[in-house]
């Protein structure tokens, strides 16, 4: 299981990498790399991704650092890691804090 401390340990470490595809979807999404940060450093761990190829994730519930919900997948690769994608959660496949997903019908 990822620990979120070991994640907010990457940051500290400066071995934190966004690929130029994220960064494309960063702006697309009108997210800045410090509202990732800070999501990150604020956030949570609400799912678990530990079958992923070609490392284990996990999907973070933090915050903007101007207060917006985002979720924040990041894998873990032992001694960096990376962000795969971050988005606005969409209020119909999420519970009203944003941390449990509506099941579907």
């Amino acid at each position: 299981m990822i620990d979120i401390e070991c994640l907010r340990g990457y940051y500290a470490m400066d071995r934190v990498f966004i690929t130029a595809h994220t960064v494309e979807r960063f702006r697309q999404r009108g997210i800045r790399a410090r509202d990732v940060r800070h999501a990150v450093h604020g956030g949570q761990i609400i799912e678990q991704y530990p079958d992923d190829y070609p490392y284990p994730s996990c999907l973070i519930c933090g915050m903007t650092v101007e207060g917006r919900v985002i979720h924040v997948v990041m894998s873990d690769e032992g001694t960096m890691s990376r962000i795969i994608t971050v988005y606005f959660p969409d209020v119909d496949k999420w519970n009203s804090d944003f941390t449990v997903r509506k099941e579907r019908n």
